[in-house]
């Protein structure tokens, strides 16, 4: 569809193109199940340990992990961080979470810590824990929001007592080996590195405190981990040609009646009750309606109106899964016309330009309370919005694809686009094979329609 002119990257020269890609290959510690997300470059989520004081064994530090992600968000159930301790600490108290385990405690008589496991796992506490066990940013659930979306709540942090470690910033040792589920595999975390202590400013503005000790852990994320089959599809149609492209059959599963025949739900099913809910099978485990494509989203994309000066989208995102209500979604979707967005119905947009001079991402995602909440499979499963474009006409087209996304993500992960032979084409093209010489009367009468200006 684009060219490496045209490309997020933004301009390449071939030869600059050439150089990235020398230094690309011939880098070792490159992997395909590194993250590089080329709309969102440097998003990540980064844990910082803040040491704020020293206890006679250990210290007692606060961990936040922000999410400096655009628009990927930590949904329920939630984040799960896990670490090696460098030595035999062991966790004495904790507010804000707890860890899933408390291990083996036996040789300690009087004072039982938290956990003593070698290798803690921690999650968050629930909204509603007593106003005693929490601090700022906790207890959400292990819910955090992007930070373009929702920057109030993309943080979320808890307060851990930490002993039998050093109580001196040359005795203290970094743990080792982070790992972040948000609730699943994706994520990858690098090595503690000691930064510079972090600093506080007091609520009158008049001091300023700052930590002991502070390191920072730096996770980004892949959706090559993150699950082994796409988690959503795009299907494309206008009102100038009667066909509906639909995603690609098989394009997240396919029916498997024989071998698994709980693999999918027939909405007339009598038995659609009792699948929802689990029959043994994680809550996690999408559920989806049996479609041709058995993904759990389809985002749709209608060529609605064409006018003088403007022309009008339909957008419709909708939800196939019986064990999933996405809250706070987004899209973001790629295409050369956002730099001429004149309105949006009902959803919010910010445009994100990951490249200096290219303003062809926006970012969507619904009006809190009224359709941020995307129900699960069913007749509410569905949202959507209508975008009107002003048409520049340097670049306005509806031949070749052009009127189409180049690319939709849904909560972050890139959906399955259809092939670009089978969109839908102007009555009128010459590019397309023509099986008979007398056009019927309606492609005609369709094509002088078209070629009429439009008010």
């Amino acid at each position: 569809m684009g060219s490496l002119s045209s490309s997020a990257f933004g301009p390449v020269k071939p030869s600059s193109f050439a150089v990235l890609l020398v230094l690309l290959l011939s880098c070792s510690s490159f992997s395909s199940t590194e993250a590089y997300d080329a709309l969102d470059p440097t998003g990540n989520i980064t844990i910082k340990w803040d040491i704020m004081s020293w206890t006679p064994d250990g210290y007692v530090a606060v961990v936040t992990m922000y999410n400096f992600q655009q628009y990927r968000h930590i949904q329920a159930p939630g984040w799960t961080l896990g670490w090696t301790w460098a030595k035999k600490e062991v966790i004495w108290s904790m507010m804000g979470a707890q860890t899933t385990e408390q291990g083996d405690c036996s040789k300690f008589k009087g004072n039982i810590p938290h956990c003593c496991k070698k290798d803690p796992t921690v999650v968050d506490l629930l909204p509603g824990t007593p106003y005693n066990q929490q601090i700022a940013n906790c207890c959400k659930g292990g819910v955090i929001n992007s930070w373009v979306q929702d920057p109030a709540n993309a943080a979320s942090s808890f307060q851990v007592s930490v002993g039998a470690a050093g109580t001196t910033n040359k005795t203290v040792r970094v743990p080792k080996n982070f790992t972040l589920k948000a609730p699943g595999p994706g994520y990858t975390c690098g090595p503690a590195k000691i930064v510079r202590p972090s600093k506080f400013v007091t609520a009158d503005k008049r001091r300023v405190t700052q930590a002991l000790m502070t390191w920072n852990v730096t996770c980004t994320y892949s959706q090559f981990l993150a699950q082994k089959t796409p988690t959503c599809c795009v299907s494309l149609s206008s009102f100038y040609n009667d066909t509906i492209v639909n995603c690609p059959t098989c394009t997240c599963g396919c029916q498997n009646n024989i071998t698994d025949p709980g693999s999918c739900v027939d909405p007339e099913s009598p038995y659609l009750a009792s699948a929802v809910t689990g029959q043994g099978k994680s809550s996690n485990t999408p559920l989806v309606q049996c479609t041709s494509h058995m993904c759990p989203i389809r985002v749709h994309w209608h060529v609605k109106l064409n006018y003088k000066e403007y022309w009008r989208v339909k957008v419709t995102i909708t939800n196939f899964n019986y064990r999933m209500n996405y809250t706070q979604w987004n899209l973001v979707v790629q295409h050369p016309n956002f730099d001429n967005l004149t309105q949006i119905f009902s959803f919010y947009y910010k445009s994100l330009t990951p490249y200096e001079g290219l303003n062809d991402t926006a970012m969507l995602w619904g009006v809190k309370f009224y359709n941020d909440f995307l129900s699960q499979a069913g007749p509410f499963g569905n949202v959507q919005s209508e975008l009107l474009f002003r048409k520049d006409k340097s670049t306005f087209s509806f031949e070749k694809g052009w009127a189409f996304p180049r690319r939709i993500y849904f909560n972050g992960d890139n959906c399955v686009m259809p092939p670009p032979d089978a969109y839908p084409w102007l009555p009128n093209a010459g590019s397309r094979p023509v099986t008979s010489l007398v056009f019927p009367a309606f492609t005609i009468l369709a094509s002088l329609v078209f070629l009429l200006p439009f008010a």
